[in-house]
């Protein structure tokens, strides 16, 4: 248990850092402390001592680690190659997440249908113009951005069907840093929209592990 916690706060200190990073344009500093803090949680995911369930754990791990190869295509020159990259890898990693939720064997339908109710809205307002915004930036963009919100409302939607408070807090947060990005990128640019997306995102990711602690329903 110490060594998870150890973790855990190695984690945070590492994001603040690239928080600061990122606040203060120093671009160097990023490239290297975005991929080392989901590195650091990657170790923390292995080192978890009483997840809720074994093969969940083992799941948000792959989860992680794909998340760490999405940071890194989208921290490359910016190309359609690279984006690409990028959404794919996050794709993935949200499938993964998706299978590692329902292992956890507490999703019922009666909450998942909330969740379902939730993420739909968010879907009809945000998504469709980010949907919009991407295919007139680049109709290459507009199917594989519509999947990826797909996937990432279905993830949300079963965590909120999980009941677990902090993985559904985490998810939330997850989400709302892919919608700054999105909108950022394919609607219109906002201030602070940068240290919205990442902090947001590994608060998110904290909250997505955390979730999985077996006291912590």
């Amino acid at each position: 248990m110490t060594l998870f916690w150890t973790l855990i706060a190695a984690t945070l200190a590492v994001a603040v850092a690239d928080w600061w990073a990122v606040a203060a344009g120093r671009k160097p500093v990023e490239y290297v402390l975005k991929p080392l803090t989901m590195a650091v949680l990657v170790a923390a995911a292995l080192a978890m001592p009483d997840p809720v369930s074994s093969a969940s754990r083992t799941w948000f791990v792959v989860a992680l680690a794909l998340s760490l190869v999405g940071d890194v295509f989208l921290m490359l020159p910016e190309s359609e190659t690279n984006f690409i990259g990028g959404l794919g890898s996050f794709l993935l990693g949200h499938v993964a997440y998706i299978v590692g939720i329902l292992a956890t064997g507490e999703v019922t339908t009666g909450r998942l249908l909330v969740g379902v109710a939730l993420v739909l809205v968010g879907v009809a307002t945000l998504g469709r113009t980010i949907v919009r915004g991407a295919h007139r930036t680049d109709k290459v963009f507009g199917i594989p951005v519509a999947l990826y919100i797909g996937v990432i409302s279905t993830m949300v939607a079963l965590a909120i069907g999980s009941g677990r408070p902090v993985l559904i807090a985490g998810a939330l947060l997850f989400f709302a840093s892919d919608a700054c990005i999105g909108w950022s990128k394919f609607v219109k640019e906002f201030p602070g929209y940068r240290m919205a997306i990442i902090t947001t995102y590994h608060l998110g990711q904290v909250g997505l592990l955390l979730g999985l602690l077996t006291h912590w329903s």
